[in-house]
């Protein structure tokens, strides 16, 4: 049986950027490291950090993370930095993937608030994985970014993106102060439907004022609110704003925050309908992909909420966080706590027709 990574990560590097037109070198990001003893470095843009951090772990603390957390986490360090494309190969192979969908780590989070900087680092950032699917013989998918803040940029850059291997548009359930059902994006949904790109809302945060909040005042778990329970919000909202109707051929996933949400969302749904006619299983209906936890989710009691044609799973590989499950896929097929059915479907049918993989 065929597999598909649902969800997999590139760590950006400095080689990331040397994709970028020279006259826009300027407006690169610059790895800052606090030096040694750190296990993170961070990314300068226009004089400010900004963007998520770039974890750097080193083989034997890789494993240890990976000991504690009773998970295996462990990459081949020049595979995580795409630094050889083909070691990343080679690991899907021993692991069993057929395809990899790759999200990009700098860009959940925002990376700039000014559309001249914004508009060449997407810009560089997609050059560079379009040349790694090309490298990778097409097992390499993608995700492409665009300078939501320039709309007219976005919309510009979508076909290249699509004819170069990318099969989703990232977007975070906060895209500075928006939201994914503001009437601003529309132009962009009409260009991503009639190329048959769908919206991959990654957890994350792309507002700094709420991201800070959540993050400094909570202290231990501070991601959970930041990122992960923002995207349960952002599906609620896709489907109470009646986004789905509006644009029937988007597809929408939501990726990387568990799917132990849906129960409540369904039900919230349901109860707040106020004689809204919905379709009896909506999340199908609408087009709702959401990836699982293949180790700690209840699949089969979250299928019964329209969800069993739209679940996926992933690895999260190449990130050093509660997330990672290398061994996510291989996980599902053999420890018999979902039908075999159910397994091919989240293994390989539902992330096929969400990216539009053939």
């Amino acid at each position: 049986m065929l597999t598909i990574d649902a969800d997999a990560h590139v760590m950006e590097g400095p080689r990331t950027w040397e994709y970028c037109d020279a006259a826009e070198r300027k407006f690169m990001p610059v790895l800052v490291d606090p030096g040694a003893g750190s296990d993170r470095q961070f990314w300068l843009v226009d004089g400010k950090i900004r963007g998520h951090v770039r974890h750097v772990i080193k083989p034997k603390d890789f494993h240890a993370l990976a000991e504690a957390s009773g998970r295996d986490m462990v990459v081949p360090p020049e595979a995580q930095h795409l630094e050889d494309v083909l070691a990343r190969v080679r690991h899907m192979d021993e692991m069993g993937i057929d395809i990899q969908v790759m999200y990009p780590t700098i860009f959940i989070q925002q990376v700039t608030d000014k559309p001249e900087f914004e508009v060449p680092i997407c810009k560089a950032y997609n050059r560079w994985m379009a040349d790694v699917w090309k490298q990778g013989g097409g097992r390499l998918r993608w995700v492409c970014v665009l300078p939501l803040l320039s709309l007219p940029d976005a919309i510009d850059m979508l076909p290249w993106c699509k004819e170069n291997g990318a099969v989703a548009v990232l977007m975070r359930p906060f895209e500075g102060d928006r939201l994914i059902q503001d009437p601003y994006f529309y132009g962009l949904y009409d260009a991503m439907c009639k190329l048959d790109l769908p919206i991959g809302m990654h957890i994350g945060n792309a507002n700094p004022d709420c991201l800070d909040i959540t993050r400094q005042r909570v202290g231990y778990g501070a991601g959970f609110w930041s990122m992960s329970a923002n995207t349960a919000g952002a599906c609620h909202a896709v489907i109470t704003s009646k986004l789905p109707e509006t644009f029937p051929a988007l597809r929408f996933g939501f990726i990387e925050a568990s799917a132990q949400w849906i129960p409540w969302v369904f039900k919230d749904i349901k109860r707040r309908a106020e004689g809204r006619k919905l379709p009896e299983n909506f999340f199908e209906t609408y087009r709702l992909f959401v990836s699982c936890y293949s180790s700690t989710d209840d699949i089969e009691y979250i299928a019964q909420y329209s969800t069993e044609n739209t679940l996926m799973t992933g690895t999260d590989y190449g990130h050093v966080d509660m997330s990672v499950e290398i061994d996510a896929l291989r996980t599902l097929e053999k420890n018999g706590k979902v039908r075999a059915e159910l397994a091919r479907k989240i293994l390989y049918d539902n992330p096929a027709r969400f990216y539009g993989i053939q």
